[in-house]
């Protein structure tokens, strides 16, 4: 198993536009990933009514995790977008720095 645990970067947390960019990209690997709060429980990274459901919020600590011994590249890029902070105007955003914990 992979994990890899990050806190949420968006100012607003993890709404439907952020949620949005991460499923799909969970979606879209093709590998079974899932996403927990802190002591909560793990859910499928793939369903955004999933990922909402956890109510994530800014600098709430999540860990994504997968069985699949050769998709640390995805856990990387799906860290990355959980990090960002898709909240800041477009201009803002390309010069913000990422901040992981891992």
């Amino acid at each position: 198993m992979i994990e890899r645990t990050v806190r949420i970067g968006s100012a607003n947390g993890l709404h439907a536009r952020p949620a949005k960019l991460f499923t799909k990209a969970a979606a879209d690997s093709g590998v079974k990933v899932t996403i927990e709060k802190t002591g909560g429980k793990a859910v499928n990274a793939a369903s955004i009514l999933a990922v909402i459901s956890l109510g994530l919020g800014n600098g709430d600590e999540v860990t994504i995790a997968t069985v699949d011994d050769g998709a640390s590249a995805t856990l990387d890029t799906l860290v990355s977008l959980l990090a960002a902070d898709h909240d800041l105007p477009a201009a803002d955003a390309a010069t913000s720095e990422t901040r992981v914990a891992v």
